[in-house]
């Protein structure tokens, strides 16, 4: 596989993820809101991955957004406006995929939805036009 491909590999699972955390949000009853959050973290976290991937720098294993986010912010500036947003839903990487006490509600999740797909939306703008189109918000 190509560097490129590698990247679009990232890239697609990226958006895959987004759309499947939209998917879960709008169309079940009750709506899936931990899943949907896990899978809004893991649509940023391998966009993150496939920027890195796209400007060739080798990246740990990590789930930490923010980390991610910091290392992306030495080759675009941009990155610095996303780090909040990488803070805030780094924890579903963990906090939603098991059970917990903290209740995860709709409006939390409807942020969590747009905060990721800013994130995706960003990094597959750098990557440039190869990238697939991600998909429309349904909110």
């Amino acid at each position: 596989m190509t560097d490129a491909e590698w990247v679009q590999q990232w890239l697609e699972r990226a958006l895959d993820d987004l759309d499947t955390a939209q998917l879960l949000y709008n169309n079940y009853r009750p709506r899936k809101l931990e899943v949907s959050c896990y899978q809004c973290q893991q649509a940023a976290e391998k966009a993150l991955k496939a920027y890195l991937t796209h400007m060739r720098h080798s990246f740990k294993f990590t789930h930490d957004l923010l980390e991610l986010c910091v290392v992306c912010g030495s080759f675009d500036e941009g990155f610095r406006d996303l780090e909040e947003d990488c803070s805030d839903i780094s924890h579903y990487a963990t906090d939603a995929r098991y059970p917990n006490k903290n209740e995860i509600d709709e409006a939390e999740t409807k942020t969590a939805l747009r905060k990721a797909e800013r994130i995706v939306r960003f990094c597959a703008g750098l990557i440039g036009p190869a990238s697939p189109a991600a998909p429309p918000a349904e909110q």
